[in-house]
């Protein structure tokens, strides 16, 4: 304790922030496999089970593109805290007795639940950005992979407990068990989470919630078709023909899904150290066309009939250089965002960010269904694409941003 009192103020509200996120993302992985394997035994249909998370998809795009005014304006501690109250009040709604647990009733629940997440996210990314100085990139570049990374691994961890706590305590119980600890961490964010976080120096008018820079822009239309390139192949697709063309069980896909995730948030959390310089438009162009060429190599494995090896090792491939693009969009967002509002600039990334995955998971069951898996990986490849084409369009503008600088020295 005596260390913890002896640190920088910045770096206890880091620390402060972390555990935080770190707190809601267990919960909200758990009561996703929670949901998902509670109400498959009671008889839901897959499709109805895909329903009750669309709600929490699309409410996440509004979230981000309102949640970002509503931090500059009044503070990112509110807006963090706020998503850890709605996360609770959430999951309470999930303790009335299963009669009442209708699919309108969990829908709302897991809108509710998408609100929480998208606001706490927002705000834990953006806090970090306010509390390092600005010519401190390495560090923001650190503290970006750490929490970014260590947030997908508890999420992957989230699955394990979630299908624990399942088998302990029965539905009702494992919410308890959620809840309790959740409403202990927001306690103490409200209590110890520095006032005004994060808040505009200026009053940021509505209008600016569209208004970017071309960096911005360029970047946010990269990380839609980056999520989308996944989510088409990965959310619905991948599972059901595991399923279907693999027997695997439904135990054996969720542990794979948990250790895939799991995996993909260490290599994030370690991206500031395999990086050999701090990230920008041509490194993340790179890093694109890498996973174009893994995305490929899989979609022509299918040529030959993959076995269940080749389209494993091809996902831990993927897993690899997805994370290293995903980690270098998250830090690159906050560098480029203003100083003075920024979960303006951070809100409205993410909200390019849930829009892609919304997309991604609606075409994922559709083209699937109509065309199998190597249609889903086609689509891929061609939103892998667009983003390193929006990616390159980010070197552009440190040219002319480098351009303007030589000029206003001359």
């Amino acid at each position: 304790m005596n260390r913890i009192k002896n640190l920088q103020t910045p770096t206890r509200q880091y620390m402060l922030v972390t555990l935080n996120y770190w707190g809601f993302t267990v919960t909200d992985g758990a009561l996703r496999m929670l949901i998902v394997l509670h109400f498959f035994d009671r008889g839901f249909s897959p499709l109805q089970i895909a329903m009750l998370f669309i709600f929490y998809e699309f409410f996440g795009v509004i979230t981000n593109l309102l949640g970002g005014w509503f931090g500059a304006k009044l503070g990112l501690n509110t807006t963090m805290n706020l998503g850890l109250f709605l996360q609770v009040l959430a999951l309470s709604m999930l303790l009335l007795p299963s009669p009442y647990l209708t699919v309108l009733w969990l829908m709302s629940a897991q809108a509710l639940s998408g609100v929480a997440k998208d606001l706490n996210k927002m705000s834990a990314k953006s806090a970090i950005k306010s509390l390092t100085l600005q010519n401190e990139s390495y560090l923001l570049y650190s503290w970006v992979s750490k929490l970014t990374g260590s947030k997908n691994a508890l999420k992957g961890i989230g699955f394990f407990l979630g299908g624990i706590l399942l088998n302990l305590y029965e539905f009702t119980g494992a919410i308890l068990s959620l809840m309790i600890p959740l409403c202990i961490i927001w306690l103490f964010s409200v209590v110890l989470l520095k006032e005004h976080l994060g808040k505009a120096k200026y009053k940021p008018k509505f209008k600016q919630l569209l208004a970017k820079s071309a960096q911005i822009n360029n970047l946010s239309i990269a990380r839609f078709f980056l999520f989308a390139s996944r989510d088409v192949w990965f959310v619905v697709a991948l599972p059901v023909y595991l399923s279907s063309q693999f027997n695997w069980t439904h135990w054996q896909i969720g542990s794979f899904f948990a250790f895939w995730i799991i995996g993909y948030g260490l290599i994030q959390s370690c991206a500031h150290i395999l990086s050999k310089s701090i990230p920008n438009g041509r490194s993340l162009t790179i890093l694109a066309i890498a996973l174009l060429f893994v995305i490929t190599l899989l979609l022509l494995s299918f040529y030959f009939r993959p076995t269940e090896i080749t389209l494993i090792i091809g996902l831990l491939v993927f897993a690899v250089v997805f994370a290293l693009n995903s980690a270098q969009h998250s830090f690159l967002i906050i560098q480029f965002s203003d100083p003075g509002a920024v979960s303006l600039d951070v809100g409205f990334y993410y909200m390019a960010n849930a829009g892609g995955r919304l997309c991604g998971t609606v075409l994922s069951g559709i083209i699937y269904q109509l065309y199998g898996l190597p249609a889903c990986l086609l689509i891929s490849a061609l939103c892998i694409a667009l983003a390193a084409f929006f990616a390159n369009k980010l070197t552009l503008d440190d040219t002319h941003s480098s351009l303007k600088q030589s000029g206003d020295r001359l």
